[in-house]
């Protein structure tokens, strides 16, 4: 059977960017099934380093290392020296190159990748809570919901819900269906949080012509006629005027188009 040598990861922080690299490295020999990859996160001492250290020079391995303190790095630097091991450092290289062009100083504090990745985390929260309440598959999203919108089938929902998701907002979208009453949470939470999706019905109709046939069904079928598509939006304003939100006609407006003026009526209702 084929012995995998193994590596050494230090770091100061989680440890994950050194293995991501190794596992890329590694693909290139042998599908990357060369290496046993062992982490060892939050070193924050000498002591740690020593023990990874001994570890090393018994298994004959390689280091790789991503630590951004500059007296664990010197450290783990000298020993590797004295004890003849192969210490690789990740990030130094690039870390003086961005030093030399921009002419700053980094700031040697481990984790600072993760408090970036917030952001990143509340992005993907958002998406996940918009594809969970899409197309009023659960009313308790409307409650949560930083914003609910409300229309028709084919006013642009799920695109904008998915758009607005990206820019941090939790949204929540209800279908109004003439034979489905809308649930009771929509008539509970502040209008403020409420938008409404119109549309024209010549628009709609050739929207759901097309949905059809993507679909290879009959394109006269009762979702696209003329009579019950009227009968919808004319539903769907009385429910609109009945919760007193603002709506935004989205015939002729891209995704963007509508949803810098869902934006604009946020920030102008915080401005009151």
């Amino acid at each position: 059977m084929f012995k995998k040598e193994v590596i050494y990861i230090i770091s100061d922080s989680v440890g994950e960017t050194a293995e991501f690299v190794i596992k890329a490295v590694g693909t290139q020999f042998n599908g990357g099934c060369v290496v046993d990859i062992r982490r060892n996160s939050y070193v924050d001492d000498f002591e740690d380093i020593e023990e990874v250290i001994n570890l090393a020079g018994k298994d004959h391995s390689i280091i790789a290392y991503t630590i951004v303190i500059p007296s664990l790095k010197a450290y783990l630097d000298k020993r590797a020296s004295e004890e003849g091991i192969m210490a690789v450092d990740l990030l130094s290289p690039l870390m003086n190159a961005f030093k030399t062009k921009f002419n700053k100083e980094p700031h040697h504090r481990p984790g600072l990748m993760r408090q970036m990745d917030e952001d990143y985390f509340r992005k993907i929260e958002a998406i996940e809570f918009a594809v969970k309440y899409d197309d009023g598959c659960d009313a308790s999203g409307i409650t949560k919901a930083d914003i609910v919108l409300i229309g028709v089938s084919r006013t642009s929902k799920t695109p904008l819900s998915m758009y607005l998701a990206h820019q941090r907002f939790k949204v929540a979208n209800i279908p109004l269906v003439p034979e489905v009453q809308p649930p009771d949470e929509l008539f509970q939470i502040p209008r403020k949080n409420c938008i409404g999706l119109v549309i024209s019905p010549n628009k709609l109709n050739d929207i759901r012509k097309e949905r059809l046939r993507a679909l290879g069904l009959n394109s006269e079928a009762n979702y696209a006629s003329f009579e019950r598509i009227l009968k919808e939006l004319e539903h769907a304003e009385k429910i609109m005027k009945r919760v007193g939100c603002p709506v935004i006609d989205v015939s002729n407006k891209a995704i963007e188009e509508t949803a810098g003026l869902i934006l604009d009526i946020l920030k102008k209702r915080k401005e009151l």
